[in-house]
């Protein structure tokens, strides 16, 4: 795993702080107003067991209208800035900012695994400035975020070193990357899915294997022709305990939610009370909507409720013919990356996966969510996008390089 100099982490943390700097002398808005200004839990008088107790805005979990957002450590930050500034908000700002360049300095790091040292720079570097961003360092509740993907990239590393040599565990990285996700997931909910992706990175990344050749052995075992590999085995033990420990995790935060999920009205999310086929083909058309998001940030937005993106109420809807379009680039890639084993497609793999995996929480794909659309749960999966970017750019410039020397 390469290193990162202090070079790269200046002009990392320069471009940053070039990008927000403005973003010192704002103050709360939307959001941060429930989240910090009406949040008794920042208050030293509130005592420091009700954090644990309380959602995101302060509200007990076990009532009704609490919006079962878990979040106990975010919300410690918050009462730390509380005890240095109470509510001025230059500190809160100062410290999303701090928080956002440490998340590029690692994603940097973790670029590395997967590109050469130019392209990783190019990708953190990107990801330092895109304006879909805004909403997540600026905002002062999109902190959530921000602690959440140092502890979602240090899970992940952490679990890169869990192989060592003839293929053997490491079981301290293992615990480690199972701790990391705990905290991960107590900064914001989406944390957990880290493990998904280091799922895929154990068996197609560390391990090499393809999807033929998955189905090839399993073929052949069930159809009693041949044994499982010792190296396969082994990888199956790994991920069991890792997804082991992951369920044991849900089970505890759905009793933390008092397994109830939160109700939503229509100002929130109009698709999600809407009627078949409205539901499904609205919800679908969302992901092409937060992918362009990414490609073309040109047309931001503070709060996507209500009508800023019109229900889809039939089949005939023009809209539906970026859904599949999206669909379609999304299979093509999937099967590029799972079929091969090479560099290439081990790399397309992975940015696929931090694209989408953490995604899936706001996606209302499985359970309906408080918004339409909202770019600040863009912010990790924006890294899947800044990857690929990257590694595009990285294969341009090499197939230029070799034609110049021709």
């Amino acid at each position: 795993m390469a290193d990162v100099n202090l070079k790269e982490i200046t002009l990392i943390v320069g471009v940053v702080t070039a990008c927000y700097w403005n973003s010192l002398f704002c103050g709360f808005v939307f959001d941060d107003v429930s989240a910090i200004l009406d949040n008794k839990d920042l208050h030293p008088s509130t005592p420091l067991k009700t954090l644990f107790q309380n959602d995101f805005w302060g509200t007990p979990m076990s009532e009704e209208r609490s919006h079962k957002s878990y979040r106990p450590l975010t919300v410690l930050t918050f009462r730390l800035n509380y005890l240095l500034s109470e509510l001025k908000p230059m500190s809160y700002h100062l410290l999303n900012m701090i928080f956002h360049a440490v998340v590029s300095v690692i994603f940097l790091k973790v670029c590395k695994l997967f590109l050469d040292n130019k392209s990783s720079v190019i990708a953190s570097l990107l990801f330092a400035v895109h304006p879909v961003h805004t909403e997540a360092v600026t905002g002062v509740v999109g902190r959530a975020e921000l602690l959440s993907s140092i502890f979602f990239l240090a899970a992940f590393l952490s679990y890169t070193r869990s192989k060592g040599p003839d293929n053997s565990i490491v079981w301290t990285p293992v615990a480690l990357t199972v701790f990391l996700v705990a905290v991960a997931t107590l900064c914001k909910e989406q944390g957990i899915t880290v493990v998904g992706i280091c799922c895929v990175y154990e068996v197609f990344i560390a391990q090499g294997y393809t999807l033929p050749l998955l189905c090839t052995t399993a073929g052949q075992f069930l159809r009693g022709k041949g044994s499982i590999p010792f190296s396969m085995l082994q990888t199956l033990v790994k991920l069991i305990v890792l997804m082991f420990s992951t369920l044991l995790l849900v089970v505890i935060r759905v009793q933390v939610i008092q397994s109830q999920l939160p109700v939503f009205t229509r100002f929130d999310n109009p698709a999600a009370v809407s009627p078949t086929p409205t539901r499904q083909l609205t919800f679908n058309y969302l992901l092409p909507v937060n992918a362009w998001l990414l490609l073309n940030p040109s047309e931001l937005c503070c709060d996507w409720t209500m009508g800023t993106i019109p229900l889809i109420e039939s089949l005939l809807d023009i809209r539906n013919l970026a859904t599949f379009t999206f669909f379609c680039v999304l299979g093509a890639l999937g099967v590029f990356s799972l079929r091969y084993s090479g560099d290439a497609s081990k790399t397309v793999l992975m940015a696929l996966c931090l694209m989408a995996l953490p995604f899936i929480p706001a996606s209302n794909l499985f359970f309906p969510v408080g918004f339409v659309v909202a770019e600040r749960v863009l912010y990790v999966p924006s890294m899947g996008f800044c990857i690929l970017v990257a590694h595009g750019w990285q294969k341009i410039s090499t197939k230029s390089l070799r034609q110049n020397k021709l």
